[in-house]
C-alpha cells in the first residue's frame, strides 16, 4: 500500500471520526434492534417448528446410531459422499483431517490473500464469492444429510448425485474463482458473480433431484415420541398389551398364569393392587420391567439384556400407564378415557380398520404372534389372521358361528377332536374376560363376513336372529 493511498484511509477515517456516532444511545439502540429481532426469530422458529422429540438415551440399546446436531449435519453429509469415492474413501484422515484443515486455513487467510483496502462489494468479489459458495453448500449438505449414498436396490445414482451437487461443483468453481483472481488480473467482479451464481443454481438443481428421487422415510411405531402425558398413556396402554397381557391379563389382577408355556399354573401377586404400586416408585417398577425378575419366571425386557426388547422410554410409558390407571393416587386424564373403538349402533357392522384392529392390539396380540404357543394362529395383520393357523378352516369363518373364535371369546373351550377329554384350544384371552361390548363387536364383524374398512361395513347392516351359536349370534343382511 503506497504512502498516497494512506493518507486517503486516514483522511476518510477522520471525517467518520468527526462526525461520529455516539455509543449511547446510537449504538447501543441498533444492538438492541438487531438482538430483538434474532429473538423474535428464534421464539417464531421454537413455536412453529420446535424441535424433534427424540426417545430417551438408552446406554443399554446397542442398535442406536448417533446422529450429530442439525448444524454439524453438512460436515457429516460431507464425509459420507467423500466416502464412497474410490481409494479417496480410504484414506480418512484426508477427509477428517486434511480436507476440513485446508478450509479453515484458506478462510483464516482470506483477509491476507486479498488485500486490497477497497470495501464496497464489486472490490471484494472473490472473499464474496467463496463464502457464498460455502453458505449455499453448507445448505444443501444439510438439506440432504438425511439420503442415503447408496440406495437399498445398491444403486449409486444418488450418491453420485450429491457427490457432483456438495464437492464437485463447489470444489470446481472455487479453484476457478482463485485462477480468475490471480492468473487473469483483468476479469470483472459481476464475471465473478455470475459463475458464482450459475454454480449455485446447479448444486441447488441437483440437490432438487436428489431430494426428488430419494425414498422418503417412513414413520415406525418404534420411532415416535409420545410428548403429552395423554399420548403416555396411550403409549403405555399399547405397550403393555402386547408385552405383558399374556402373563398379568388386561387389567393387571391374574394371580394364577394359564396358557403360557413354562409358567402354567404359576402364582403371581397381581400388579394393580397397593402391595406393588405403593410399595415400588417409578424407578423400581421401570428396573422390573427392564431387568425381570428371574426367580419368579418373569424374562427382562430391556434392550440390556434383550437386544429386541424395549427401549428406556417405552418402559418408562408403561410404567405411566399403570400409575394412572390403577394407582388411586393418580387422577386418568379425561382425553385418556375414551372408548378403545368407537360405540356400535344397533344394526351397525363394524369394521377391521376401526373397530376390530383396537381390540386385536389391546387382547389378542400379546399371544398370537410369531414366536408365541399359538398354534400358528397370527393377528398381527388383516391378512394374517384370515390366511394362518393350524386350523385355518375352523379358526374364523366369515357368517359361521361356530368359528373356533367366536366359540373361544363367549368362554367355550374348543375339545381335541381326537381326545374329548383334552383341550385343543382354551378361552381366550387366557388371563382375562372380554367386555360383553367386545365380544358383540367381534361376533357382528364375523357374522357380517369380516369387512376391512368401514366402507364395506357401511354396506352391512345386522339384524337380531335366533341363537344359532354356542352363545348366540347375530345374523347379516345387505343393506338394500
Amino acid at each position: 500500500m503506497d504512502d498516497e493511498t494512506k493518507q486517503k484511509i486516514k483522511e476518510r477515517y477522520q471525517r467518520q471520526v468527526n462526525r461520529g456516532e455516539r455509543f449511547w444511545p446510537d449504538s447501543i439502540f441498533k444492538d438492541l434492534i438487531v438482538s430483538l429481532a434474532i429473538f423474535t426469530l428464534l421464539i417464531l422458529l421454537a413455536t412453529f417448528i420446535g424441535v424433534a422429540s427424540e426417545p430417551k438415551a438408552d446406554p443399554s440399546d446397542t442398535s442406536y446410531i448417533p446422529r450429530p446436531e442439525w448444524y454439524f449435519l453438512f460436515l457429516f453429509k460431507f464425509l459420507a459422499i467423500y466416502g464412497q469415492i474410490p481409494v479417496l474413501g480410504k484414506i480418512e484422515w484426508i477427509a477428517t483431517v486434511l480436507v476440513p484443515g485446508i478450509a479453515m486455513l484458506v478462510l483464516t487467510l482470506l483477509p491476507f490473500i486479498d488485500r486490497t483496502p477497497n470495501r464496497y462489494y464489486t472490490k471484494r468479489a472473490l472473499p464474496i464469492s467463496i463464502m457464498a459458495l460455502v453458505v449455499v453448500d453448507i445448505i444443501l449438505l444439510t438439506l440432504m444429510a438425511d439420503v442415503p449414498t447408496v440406495s437399498e436396490n445398491g444403486s449409486k445414482l444418488v450418491g453420485w448425485l450429491q457427490a457432483v451437487a456438495g464437492l464437485a461443483i463447489p470444489g470446481l468453481t472455487m479453484i476457478a474463482l482463485f485462477l480468475m483472481a490471480f492468473a487473469f488480473k483483468n476479469i470483472s467482479a459481476k464475471t465473478m458473480f455470475w459463475m458464482t451464481a450459475i454454480a449455485s443454481v446447479l448444486m441447488i438443481g441437483f440437490t432438487g433431484s436428489v431430494l426428488a428421487i430419494a425414498p422418503k422415510p417412513t414413520a415406525t411405531a418404534e420411532g415416535t415420541v409420545a410428548t403429552t402425558l395423554v399420548d403416555q398413556i396411550f403409549a403405555g396402554q399399547d405397550l403393555y398389551s402386547v408385552n405383558c397381557t399374556e402373563c398379568h391379563g388386561d387389567d393387571g389382577k391374574v394371580t394364577k398364569i394359564e396358557g403360557v408355556k413354562g409358567l402354567e399354573g404359576k402364582e403371581i401377586p397381581p400388579i394393580n393392587g397397593h402391595d406393588v404400586l405403593y410399595t415400588l416408585d417409578d424407578a423400581s417398577l421401570a428396573e422390573v420391567i427392564a431387568y425381570g425378575r428371574p426367580d419368579a419366571g418373569m424374562n427382562p425386557f430391556g434392550k440390556t439384556y434383550n437386544p429386541a426388547g424395549l427401549s428406556k422410554s417405552e418402559i418408562d410409558y408403561i410404567v405411566i400407564f399403570m400409575r394412572y390407571t390403577w394407582d388411586d393416587r393418580f387422577e386418568m386424564p379425561a382425553e385418556a378415557l375414551k372408548p378403545l373403538f368407537p360405540p356400535l349402533a344397533e344394526g351397525e357392522v363394524p369394521s377391521y380398520d376401526v373397530h376390530i384392529q383396537p381390540i386385536v392390539k389391546r387382547y389378542c396380540l400379546a399371544c398370537h404372534r410369531a414366536g408365541k404357543e399359538n398354534n400358528n394362529f397370527l393377528m398381527d395383520s388383516y391378512e394374517n389372521i384370515l390366511s394362518t393357523g393350524d386350523n385355518k378352516d375352523k379358526d374364523i369363518i366369515a357368517g359361521d358361528p361356530n368359528s373356533y373364535f367366536l366359540q373361544v371369546i363367549q368362554g367355550h373351550a374348543i375339545p381335541d377332536p381326537k381326545d374329548p377329554t383334552k383341550t385343543l384350544i382354551r378361552t381366550m384371552p387366557p388371563n382375562s374376560q372380554l367386555k360383553p361390548n367386545i365380544v358383540d363387536a367381534l361376533i357382528r364383524w364375523i357374522m357380517a363376513g369380516m369387512p376391512r374398512t368401514a366402507e364395506d361395513a357401511a354396506k352391512l347392516t345386522v339384524t337380531p336372529a335366533p341363537a344359532t351359536g354356542p352363545a348366540g349370534t347375530p345374523s347379516v343382511t345387505p343393506t338394500p
